[in-house]
């Protein structure tokens, strides 16, 4: 009865964590900058634009002209972020038909085995290639709030809301995957193979 509840489970923290992830991509809130000067703005960056929060305007975004013009650990996010959101939609597909629940091919259980293996490292990889790039920038912003080249009345970036939703992203794809990878080692009885079992020695008595 655990496996299928494992497998569910895996599949739900996967599925959470490949939303988060896709989320983490597109927020623009990378980092964050008040103005001591106008308090009432908020300036935040993302992989994509950088955004100006007005306490009366609302937001207004600008994407950014070149993928060359941004920082480096912005375009190298930006690529992993892209591959991570990839490789956890191929890594629902592949686990996804590798469920127990799911009748398609319930006769080839190796088969399906593979399925969720593969489903499962994919989901590692995606969690890996969410987290990097997350944990890269919050290193940078760190370095260079602390930096004393740099003069104190310039204005230093913070942490976004967007690096803590990649960091719970990673988390949940790394834990669906180890999830689904777990089941691949228990086994299940099926009913069927039960049914046949039983029908195979009735059938050897009535031949005694």
């Amino acid at each position: 009865v655990y496996r299928p509840l494992m497998q569910l489970s895996g599949i739900l923290f996967s599925v959470l964590g490949w939303v988060l992830s896709c989320l983490t991509t597109y927020l623009p809130q990378w980092k964050n900058l008040n103005l001591e000067l106008n308090e009432l703005e908020i300036w935040t960056m993302g992989l994509w634009q950088a955004c100006v929060v007005q306490e009366e305007g609302g937001m207004q975004c600008k994407d950014f002209d070149s993928f060359l013009a941004l920082p480096p650990e912005l375009r190298i996010s930006r690529i992993l972020m892209v591959f991570s959101n990839g490789s956890g939609l191929l890594g629902l597909l592949l686990s996804g038909f590798g469920l127990d629940c799911l009748k398609i091919g319930e006769r080839q259980q190796e088969q399906k085995k593979r399925l969720l293996l593969f489903g499962g490292m994919l989901f590692w990889i995606s969690g890996i290639t969410a987290i990097v790039p997350v944990s890269w920038v919050a290193h940078s912003t760190v370095q260079e709030f602390w930096d004393e080249n740099i003069p104190d009345i310039v204005p230093r970036w913070d942490f976004g809301e967007a690096l803590f939703v990649g960091w719970l992203a990673g988390f949940c794809l790394i834990l669906g995957g180890s999830l689904l990878n777990c089941t691949i080692c228990s086994t299940e009885v099926h009913p069927s193979s039960v049914h046949y079992a039983v029908a195979e020695q009735q059938d050897l008595c009535q031949h005694l």
